[in-house]
């Protein structure tokens, strides 16, 4: 096999049963990429070394007396920034909140270290998580670790996270997805990323930015390690992952069928026009890959506007943000993200009745959307229709957001993962779309999917 760094989740899992590996190896390992790359990569905001370090020895110890928890054990996971675990420093990626010490552990953080996860630290953020492109101009901009010369965008909010597991500093971590902070970061950055069902996983004990919108979600390397981290994160018991896995029955067994016979929709040329030519040939690729595994393709016309669902969404995620926010961006002591102060404060000027629309509107949308897509098992789109920008190329005032803004304007979920690598040597990210509880499903298409791609390889080590 690989290098120990190269390994995902599940091979961890198969590597510390086998005794081939210990988790106090893997996280020794990782410590030390951490003080290799950290200086460039600038994805933690904190390192929880000691902390992480004697997690690894009990776990080490537990799982070499015949005390193995489950699949989880021992596997080292990072945490985006916003997500409070008692004790650490929360920033959500703002200065005034650089010393601010939470008082509280998320659910999701409980049930992932409940689990027998080593948390390595906390990653960074979009100053409060309200940016599509990784930038944060106050706390330092993670570099995409798919190029080692030109400081290219991570994707955001989910920065730090997506350029943690890429430069395969850990296998896992978590993210949050308003608008698809999740599955952006996860497209530039080659990896797998789940945008669950609203309500899905709990928010307590997350920042917030949009409580209508947000979702917390796992990025990883492969659709079997989001199905493990999403089991997890939703309170699973421990064991009964592992008998899932070990027997190849529940979601594992859905995740290992094919897609034969499945309906497919694609999106038609209105939507094509957006969309770069580089990431466009790896879409028509993908359908390809779908067609040959047995799938049936199906174009589905939108009921409703990708502009009028994102501009929907733009205005819930203003709103809320600055009611969440807004004593950070109105206080003239606080040195702030201008770009993200310019996001924040438009959400003061929104009307009411602008609100309540785009609140109602993704009811009737959702119903639409249900209706159009009856009989397909998903709707498949490029996750972003771009490949990620150099850092000093990018317009603050666009987003690449249209295709993932339209899923968090419906309240389904979605699945991103790779689709191939451009001419320049960059992932693109296929989105695989469900329904709302349908996670299975955008699971098992990805697990297809991806079993027939093969693996995409991973970034260049840095010097």
């Amino acid at each position: 096999m690989d290098a120990i760094e190269n390994y995902s989740v599940s091979e961890l899992n198969d590597a510390y049963t086998s005794g081939e590996t210990s988790p106090t190896d893997v996280v020794q390992r990782a410590l030390a990429r951490i003080e290799k790359h950290e200086l460039k990569l600038g994805a933690f905001e904190v390192v929880l070394s000691d902390q992480a370090l004697d997690a690894a020895e009990a776990a080490t110890r537990f799982i070499q007396s015949g005390h193995r928890i489950g699949p989880f054990h021992g596997v080292p996971f990072v945490l985006k920034d916003l997500v409070h675990v008692e004790g650490t420093i929360t920033t959500g990626g703002a200065n005034p909140h650089a010393n601010r010490v939470s008082t509280e552990t998320a659910p999701i953080a409980h049930r992932l270290i409940a689990g027998g996860g080593i948390l390595l630290g906390k990653t960074k953020t979009v100053e409060v998580a309200y940016g599509p492109w990784g930038t944060n101009t106050q706390r330092g901009t993670p570099w995409n670790p798919w190029d080692t010369v030109n400081h290219r965008a991570p994707g955001g909010s989910s920065s730090g996270t997506a350029a943690a597991v890429a430069a395969r500093i850990t296998p896992c971590g978590v993210g949050t997805d308003t608008g698809g902070s999740v599955r952006i970061p996860s497209s530039f950055c080659g990896l797998v990323g789940l945008k669950v069902t609203e309500g899905q996983l709990p928010l307590k004990g997350i920042q917030p930015l949009s409580h209508t919108l947000d979702t917390p979600g796992p990025m990883c390397r492969t659709a079997v390690d989001a199905a493990i981290m999403y089991q997890t994160m939703a309170g699973r018991e421990p064991y009964k992952i592992d008998a899932d896995y070990s027997n190849c029955s529940g979601v594992f067994q859905e995740m290992a069928r094919s897609v034969e016979g499945l309906v497919v929709g694609v999106i038609t040329e209105k939507e094509r026009v957006i969309v770069d030519s580089n990431i466009l040939e790896l879409y028509d690729d993908s359908i390809a890959r779908l067609r040959k595994l047995g799938a049936l393709i199906k174009p589905l016309t939108f009921p409703h506007s990708l502009d009028d669902m994102r501009f929907g969404v733009a205005t819930i995620i203003g709103v809320e943000g600055y009611y969440h926010h807004r004593d950070l961006y109105e206080n003239p002591n606080n040195a702030m993200d201008e770009d993200v102060k310019a996001r924040i404060m438009a959400g003061k000027t929104e009307s009411v009745t602008s609100y309540v629309h785009a609140l109602r509107s993704r009811l009737t949308d959702r119903a639409a959307f249900v209706d159009a897509m009856d009989g397909m098992a998903a709707l498949i789109t490029p996750t972003v229709p771009i490949q990620a920008p150099i850092i000093s190329q990018i317009d603050q005032l666009r987003a690449p957001s249209q295709f993932t803004r339209m899923v968090s304007h419906l309240g389904f979920c979605a699945l991103s993962t790779p689709m191939g690598m451009t001419e320049a040597g960059l992932p693109g990210g296929l989105q695989i779309i469900g329904r709302s509880n349908e996670e299975t499903m955008v699971l098992r298409i990805g697990a297809a999917f991806a079993n027939d791609l093969g693996n995409i390889g991973c970034p260049a080590d840095w010097d």
